[in-house]
Formats: C-alpha cells, structure tokens, sequence
C-alpha cells in the first residue's frame, strides 16, 4: 500500500514477468505474485478525481504540471527555446443561462433596489452576502426561469465550438499576411494545451495555453510577424466571432452556441518580477484544475443507468434539473449523436478534461514510461542490446475491504504530511 501510494481504489492482479538478455537468453530479472500476500499484487488505478482518489490524483496533477510547464520552458523532447515564442493564457467560459447566487461577503448577491418578482412569483434579486463556502452559490434563482436545454446543449457542443475558435485563429492568422489558409503550416504551426473546470453554476469553462511555433513545430522559430501582440488580437477576434449550431429539433428549434462575454487573453512571459502571468504559475493553475470533476460542485462521477436513479442521487437541485434534461434531451432522435444520455452524470458535458495538440509537448504516456523505468532501477545489464521483458498477468480484483481502506488512507494522509514538511523546509513553490 505504501508502494502505491495510499491508493483508495487499488487493482489486484496475479502473474509474473520476466526480465532476459536478448543475446544470451539470461533471466535477468524474475517476479512472481505467488510470494505475495494472497498471490496478488496491487497497482494503482490511476483516476484523476480527486473526489475519487486523492493520491492518484495528486500525480495525475504532477503529470499535468510537468506537461505544460513543457510546453512553455522547454524539456520532455520540447526545445528551450519555445519561451521566445509567442505564447497566451486564455479563460473563455460559456455564456448565462439565467441569473444564479453569487459569492460576495462584502457585498450583496444582486441586489435590486426597485425589487420585482420573475414571471413565476420569485423575487429577481437577492440582498444576501454569500461566503465562499455557501451552498447557494452558483444555484438559479429561480429554477424555473434558468434555461437547462440551452445549458445543457452547450455543454454537449462546446468541443466543436473549441474547434471552430481554433479554425478560426488559424484563418485570421493567414489573412494578415495574406497568405492561404491551406498554407499556413509552411509558415508556423499553432499549438494549444486546454483544461475544463466546472464553475458553481455547473458550467464548464476553459484554461488554455495557445503557442505559435515554426513550421517545424517547437524546434523551429516562429516567423517575424507573429507576435504576442498580434496573436493576442486574432484570439480575440476568433473568440468573439466563433459560432456553431446545435441540431434542429421541433421541440427545441436551433441553438446557437457561442461563448460567453466573460472572457480573458492574457501574454506569458517569462519568470520575472514583473510579469503578471507566468510560464510556472500558468501550469500551476492548470494543473490543479485537471483533478477536479462535477462532483466538486454538488454531481456526481458516476454514469447514470436510468432515469428514476437521477431522483435518488444525493446531489443539488440545479444539478439534478441538468441531469434530467440530459435525460429528456437525449430521448429526441435528432440530437442523440450529442450522447445526452450517456453524459447525463457530467451534465451534458462530453469532452476530456484536458486535451492539447500534437506538437504542444510530451504526453502522459511518455511521462508515465519515464517514471516507470526510473522506479524500476534497472541499471546497466550489460550486453549490446536491450534486454527484452515477458509479463502474464490477468485481474484480481478492485478496492479495499475495511480495513485496509483505513491503513490506506492513514499512509496517503502520513505522505501528504510528508510532502508539506518538505515544501515548508523549502520555501514553499510547487510540490
């Protein structure tokens, strides 16, 4: 258990591997679970959730920190020269669905001098000061005015919509220099990294690093004309001009899907005392966001089977009237490619949390190898070639009894005690 950090939803497996010389045939290496407690060996399992596993999570946001700290100083195969390249943090977020409580302990939700009641009967304001902790936040005030189908519908597009923003910039790019669109990659190459947090209302909205590279990618030089400056006008213009279209239903007609007002475009500069964004402190807040699910503001991580199981799960109000018009929604023919049903649980919400392009950095999969090789201590063996390894494992089982889901999260709560003392001794910075 120590081995796998705590892990609070570890997976058992039995077998063996086998570690040989490819010339010579020597078994340099052998490991069986028939020695083992049970004859099993327990991995972790990897959920990003916090809500889920803390532990896994914690390095599932040690991943992502070093992923796009990659793409913005360099290492992990990324050249440290894509600092010189033009670089922006971008917040967008998804436009009002309805009037919901704000947070504010020095100031009122919304306050309305005048008063006045919705068409419903319920007052449109609200004179309360919200702490940050309070259940309100984030909730409509008045269930029946919020717009769920368009909430919901938004969710379920705004991938595409993602996509289009991303078209968008590359086509505005191009017209300043006159240059075609189907040119554009002999010129530079536009690379993105982005991350989906949830806000209280139950609304995504999206933390993204947009690089422009060279032709060649990050190990070449973006051309003269592209700037901070000018990167930063096109992303505004694409963001504002973005636009894609839900489906026509005769329930629900069409909807445009665009972004919300709320939106921020900021240059990264490099670590300096002036400087206001950060390469360290933008990977930092990504990172910390990609562990966090719709379970965070009052849903649940679990996929729903059926309709009467939304009515039992132990969630808010406004989530449970998102779920249920997923539900709904997703019983219309023309909108099931949207996959309402299926996603019904994240609110509609069908993307990753994270996703970036292919020239961004290095990926999960590479950092999880380089973290496996250097744990494995495998040394010099040798020999001209690499040795060769043959592994048969089937699955066990999945979880903790009781008890060993107490000693479990004693040993995660003594490493997390462990990994703060040491970020004390060092002065704070990231962990």
């Amino acid at each position: 258990m120590r081995t796998i950090g705590g892990c609070a939803h570890p997976i058992y497996l039995s077998g063996r591997t086998a570690t040989r010389d490819l010339i010579t045939g020597e078994v340099l290496r052998f490991y069986s679970t028939a020695d083992e407690p049970h004859g099993t060996l327990a991995v972790r399992c990897g959920n990003r959730r916090e809500s889920r596993c803390e532990p896994c999570s914690r390095l599932h946001s040690g991943d992502t920190f070093h992923l796009v700290r990659a793409g913005l100083l360099g290492g992990k195969t990324v050249p440290t020269a894509v600092v010189r390249h033009p670089r922006l943090f971008v917040t967008l977020t998804a436009p009002s669905f309805g009037a919901v409580h704000r947070a504010g302990s020095d100031a009122s939700c919304r306050p309305r001098r005048s008063g006045g009641q919705c068409p419903h009967g319920r007052p449109v304001g609200c004179g309360a000061r919200h702490n940050d902790s309070d259940g309100a936040i984030g909730q409509p005030i008045c269930l029946a005015c919020y717009d769920y189908a368009a909430h919901v519908l938004w969710h379920a597009t705004a991938g595409e919509l993602w996509n289009r923003t991303c078209i968008l910039i590359r086509r505005r790019l191009a017209a300043t220099q006159s240059i075609a669109q189907r040119d554009l990659n002999a010129h530079l190459r536009l690379s993105f990294a982005k991350v989906a947090e949830f806000q209280k209302r139950g609304a995504v909205h999206v933390h993204a690093v947009i690089r422009i590279d060279g032709p060649d990618g990050p190990h070449s030089p973006p051309p003269a004309w592209a700037t901070p400056r000018l990167l930063t006008e096109v992303v505004w213009s694409a963001v504002k001009a973005a636009e894609t279209h839900t489906p026509y239903a005769v329930e629900l007609g069409e909807h445009a899907i665009r972004w919300g007002a709320e939106a921020d475009v900021r240059p990264i500069f490099p670590g300096a005392s002036q400087a206001t964004v950060t390469d360290s402190a933008v990977a930092a807040y990504i990172a910390k966001y990609v562990s966090k699910s719709v379970g965070e503001i009052g849903g649940t991580d679990q996929r729903i089977r059926n309709v009467e199981e939304i009515e039992s799960l132990p969630v808010s109000n406004h989530a449970r009237a998102l779920m249920g018009m997923c539900w709904r929604l997703g019983g219309i023919p023309v909108l099931a490619p949207l996959r309402l049903r299926l996603w019904a649980h994240s609110l509609g919400y069908r993307g990753h949390v994270l996703t970036k392009s292919r020239k961004y950095s290095t990926t999960y999969a590479a950092l999880r190898s380089a973290r496996a090789e250097f744990c494995s201590d495998r040394g010099d063996r040798g020999g001209n070639a690499s040795p060769v390894t043959e592994s048969s494992w089937c699955y066990v089982r999945s979880g903790h009894s009781l008890a060993e889901a107490e000693i479990a999260a004693g040993i995660a709560a003594g490493l997390a005690a462990a990994r703060d003392a040491a970020k004390g001794e060092r002065g704070g910075g990231v962990g």
